[in-house]
């Protein structure tokens, strides 16, 4: 659990950039959209260029407390800094010193929090060898990493950002987001370092750096490219490519689907927000299960189209006009139902295929002799980021290309407009996700050839470090 609280911070940057921040830079500070979709691209992939560099030197990183704490503890501080900046930007800057603060501070960020998240992330596989009991951990770390950043949403919608006499529309307030921004850093800066002295005392049964050597930039970039070599990994590499595309997608326009297309009100989101937190905990308590029962792969793809299957139902039904009318009562359950059980079978399914980037680990080792929690952890993070950063700069093109204007208010909006808003939402969002489970079906290791990498590495019946008493 100590390990878990760590992934909070994630959460909060994660759902800070998914659910407000096009939002705030576009339509409260006036910002082109297409402007603020460059900057979070741009943003987004010079972090995830950071990210495997991060890894490379989390792997081999030599000190009295590990490979991976000394990051854990540097990071909490400068991230939770960077965050509040993000959203309290001077006042009076052009457009064009505007888009270069976002630009600047958002990568800052997002590096800061990559010097956490990867390092931490990395974890996974040298707490445990074992198959499932790496899919439970995982759960824990998608837990307080959904509730951390949920609850932080909430808050903004429940209480922040509130409607007042000049902004009748709560999420166009902007005094609310300097608030939210204050909030969040310190929640941030928190969770890291409850987390990072709270696994400090495994430091001892954590696994050994290589012996240090002066292989230079060509060695380095020779392993490392040995390494992403492994088949399975590419399956999953390519997986998240689609999967991170549609994810952007889906970030970036859940907010302008809900408060334009659903003509929600932010008292009305938080509701739906809420159900977020009842799906982590399903998330949590059934993943390990599926896990156990058909292997990871086969519960990844199950829980992955099913969500597929469900999730854009209610814009679909909408397009066909058999959902319930804006302001219906039954509306809000309906969009609540759905929403809490597509989001929890996207937090199983991602539970699922972390916990198969682990199993990678030892599949390397057997090749490469070489332990690189932190590069395939890395490279995971750096296709999601850098793809996502796509999605999201394609959706800012998508709002323009739709002709979306400006300064909207809900139930203002040419109905036209908010009709190709949901046509080109739900089916990209299919073809895009059905792209990544073709991929992730080509992954080939199961419990059994985990197994048999273990029996190679002779750590079959090595005693796991997390059922050992802490020194």
């Amino acid at each position: 659990m100590l390990y878990g609280l760590g992934a909070v911070a994630f959460g909060v940057k994660d759902n800070g950039f998914s659910f407000f921040l096009l939002l705030y830079y576009n339509q409260v500070l006036g910002l082109p959209e297409s402007w603020v979709g460059l900057g979070i691209m741009l943003a987004l992939m010079a972090d995830a260029v950071f990210d495997p560099v991060v890894g490379y030197l989390s792997d081999h990183h030599h000190s009295r407390w590990g490979r991976r704490h000394p990051f854990l503890y540097a990071s909490a501080v400068p991230a939770a800094v960077a965050y509040w900046f993000l959203w309290n930007p001077p006042a009076g800057l052009s457009h064009e010193a505007l888009l270069a603060y976002f630009l600047v501070v958002s990568v800052l960020v997002r590096v800061f929090v990559a010097v956490n998240e990867i390092p931490s992330a990395s974890l996974v596989p040298e707490l445990t060898d074992q198959y499932d009991e790496r899919t439970s951990i995982l759960s824990y770390r998608f837990f307080f990493g959904w509730w951390g950043g949920l609850a932080m949403t909430v808050l903004a919608y429940a209480v922040f950002l509130q409607p007042d006499a000049a902004h009748p529309v709560g999420v166009l307030n902007p005094a609310g987001y300097g608030t939210y921004g204050l909030v969040a850093s310190i929640t941030m800066c928190a969770a890291i370092l409850v987390s990072a002295i709270g696994t400090h005392a495994y430091i001892p049964y954590l696994k050994h750096p290589p012996e240090k050597r002066h292989a230079g930039l060509a060695g380095a970039f020779r392993e490392l490219m040995e390494t992403l070599s492994n088949r399975s990994f590419l399956a999953l590499f390519a997986a998240s490519i689609f999967g991170a595309m549609a994810g952007g997608l889906i970030a970036a326009l859940a907010i302008y689907i809900n408060t334009y297309f659903w003509e929600l009100t932010s008292s009305q989101i938080s509701v739906l927000v809420l159900g977020y937190f009842v799906s982590a905990v399903l998330a949590v308590a059934i993943a390990p299960g599926l896990s156990r029962r058909i292997g990871k792969k086969r519960a990844a793809i199950a829980t992955s189209l099913a969500a597929i299957l469900i999730g854009p139902l209610p814009v679909a039904l909408r397009l066909l006009g058999v959902f319930p009318p804006n302001g219906s009562p039954t509306l809000i359950p309906l969009l609540f139902s759905f929403g809490t059980v597509t989001i929890a079978l996207l937090i199983m399914s991602g539970i699922l295929t972390s916990s198969m980037v682990a199993d990678i680990v030892e599949d390397s080792e057997v090749v490469t002799g070489r332990r690189s929690e932190g590069i395939f952890v890395a490279a995971n993070s750096f296709v999601q980021k850098a793809v996502s950063g796509i999605g999201i700069f394609a959706s800012s093109l998508l709002l323009g290309a739709i002709g979306f204007p400006r300064g909207a208010k809900p139930g203002e909006v040419d109905p036209a407009v908010v009709h190709r808003l949901g046509l080109v939402y739900a089916p990209t969002i299919v073809v895009l996700y059905l792209i990544a489970l073709a991929f992730l079906a080509t992954y080939r290791i199961s419990r059994d050839v985990h197994q048999a990498n273990l029996r190679r590495l002779g750590r079959e019946d090595k005693r796991e470090p997390m059922r050992r008493s802490a020194p």
